[in-house]
């Protein structure tokens, strides 16, 4: 018989005027949220997408539907990278990476979409892809590439090929993962030219499709110009040349259905790395609707609200173990199951004090002791200021908790769920901290302080600067305007999203089953070995 947890009781009317306006804003940014998506998913539109089905090619997403085992879950990550970039001419990168189940084994799958400026590489398509490579390498997945790839887009050649992080981290990236037994196979369903070529070329087995799959290092028209010698791209290096003259292929489909087929097979024979343990206690959904988190989320971000109320409506059962619950009261800190697993709960209800931030650092230590992974829900202003923070020590404490976070040798994943501002991303396992996944809520707003904070910041920094009095009321209602429209930009969660500061803009109602499939492929990580200690700070 199964121990169960504390329960959490709900303090919110569905009823009240409040609940209800919040709900309705919370569907307006859901509405917004669904428009971006559908607007990624129809790919380079309806031009591309039809010369894209006149040559008998399935669509990107149609190809994962076909290769991943039937009513299994696909999570798609950063599906609104280089969002409002381009003319929004390349939705999704260009490229689509996920992790999906092949015969029982979660793979990570990467894939170009064609239909988008032929598959190239732009900046946020090889971050999108080194992206999934971490991924993969972290959680010991295997990489399955569906091949379609153009090479790197050549006038942003400045930003996608020298530096490291550019294209040729997605081949090292290749080469370390498959010398550390973690599988790289590749089906080619189109060109693959120039750096393209290297992504099948550098995999571990590689399947091509007669009359559409192509690899060359050097196109025909490249080939005409550097050695005088005219030759088609079929002869060159087309899925029979490669598979029965140069071995470049290992195996010839007649057509992208085998070529899923095959790519299947080859994982079938792997020998997994590692295979996800059932959870310890049986999943069961929480008491209360996940619905109801549309109207808990204020829609004044200025104006706070109880994240036991988020948690109530994510975890199994709404059961939650808080850990010392009279003291530190900005910080909610609590054991709990989640889709059966177990999971360690940090969420904000307000600034970082000395006494909040120590009591992350005790609680983050119990679960590093207990190989319990940790979950963040930021909405964070930052840790306190002011005079009586400072002659308590706040700059110390608030770098126990960071220290903390990035020693954790447990998985640690996290949502923004609010707000995350200043040093208190740093403290709630920020992106810079290395979170295993991070993701987004429509509501999430990120930047080193908010527009009204920031704007009064600059204007007071401009008026005690050495050209005060040369300032006008005029220049400094334009310097105002400025630094509110900036940071409102770029504090979007479209904004974030665009540039791969996440994995991700999800809807809270997605953010359990979300956790669940991270938190399984967390429960297949080897228990971290060495001094655990609890340090009553």
């Amino acid at each position: 018989m199964e121990n169960h947890l504390p329960r959490l009781e709900t303090r919110i009317s569905t009823r009240s005027a409040g609940f209800k306006r919040n709900r309705e804003h919370y569907r307006e940014l859901l509405a917004r949220l669904r428009a971006a998506m559908a607007h990624t998913i129809a790919g380079g539109g309806e031009e591309h997408v039809a010369r894209h089905r006149a040559r008998g090619k399935y669509l990107v997403r149609e190809r994962i539907d076909l290769l991943v085992d039937p009513m299994t879950p696909f999570l798609e990550l950063s599906p609104l990278a280089a969002w409002g970039m381009y003319g929004n001419e390349v939705p999704g990168a260009g490229i689509v990476t996920g992790i999906g189940t092949v015969h029982g084994q979660q793979c990570m799958i990467i894939a170009n979409d064609a239909t988008v400026k032929g598959g190239s590489f732009f900046h946020e398509t090889v971050k999108k892809h080194v992206r999934a490579q971490e991924i993969a390498w972290e959680n010991r997945l295997p990489c399955l590439y569906l091949v379609d790839c153009g090479g790197a887009y050549l006038p942003e050649q400045d930003r996608v090929f020298p530096d490291k992080g550019h294209f040729g981290s997605t081949f090292y990236n290749q080469c370390r993962m498959s010398a550390d037994g973690l599988p790289q196979i590749s089906a080619v369903f189109g060109g693959c030219t120039a750096g393209g070529a290297y992504i099948p070329a550098l995999s571990d087995e590689v399947v091509m499709v007669r009359g559409q799959a192509r690899i060359h290092l050097g196109g025909p028209s490249i080939v005409k110009a550097a050695i005088n010698e005219e030759i088609d791209a079929e002869t060159l290096g087309g899925a029979e040349m490669h598979t029965r003259v140069s071995g470049v292929s290992d195996y010839l489909a007649q057509n992208e259905l085998e070529a899923l087929a095959k790519l299947r097979d080859i994982v079938a024979a792997l020998n997994p790395a590692r295979l996800i343990p059932p959870p310890p206690r049986r999943a069961e959904p929480p008491v209360f609707d996940a619905e109801e988190i549309l109207g808990i989320v204020e829609s004044d971000p200025r104006m706070p609200y109880d994240c036991r109320e988020i948690i109530a409506r994510i975890v199994d059962r709404s059961e939650f173990q808080e850990f010392k619950p009279e003291w530190g009261a900005t910080l909610v800190c609590g054991f709990a199951y989640l889709h059966g697993y177990p999971v360690g709960i940090i969420g904000n209800n307000g600034p970082l004090f000395s006494d909040s931030s120590v009591k992350g650092v005790h609680f983050i230590e119990l679960c590093d002791q207990r190989n319990v992974p940790l979950l963040f829900l930021q909405n964070i202003t930052g840790f306190m200021v002011g005079v009586e923070a400072e002659r308590g020590g706040i700059a110390k404490h608030s770098a126990k908790l960071v220290y903390a976070v990035a020693c954790a040798r447990v998985p640690r994943f996290t949502v923004i769920v609010g707000g995350s501002y200043g040093a208190g991303n740093y403290g709630m396992c920020g992106r810079g901290f290395g979170p295993r996944f991070l993701f987004a809520w429509p509501t999430a707003r990120i930047a080193t302080m908010s527009p009204d904070v920031a704007t009064n910041v600059i204007l007071e920094l401009r008026r005690t600067s050495i050209k005060r009095a040369t300032a006008s009321d005029r220049e400094l209602a334009e310097l105002e305007r400025q630094t509110r429209a900036q940071f409102t930009e770029q504090s979007d969660p479209y904004y974030a999203t665009a540039r791969l500061w996440d994995d991700g803009i999800i809807e809270p109602g997605q953010t359990r089953d979300v956790l669940g499939l991270c938190l399984a492929l967390a429960a297949a990580e080897p228990r971290a070995t060495g001094r655990s200690h609890v340090y009553r700070m």
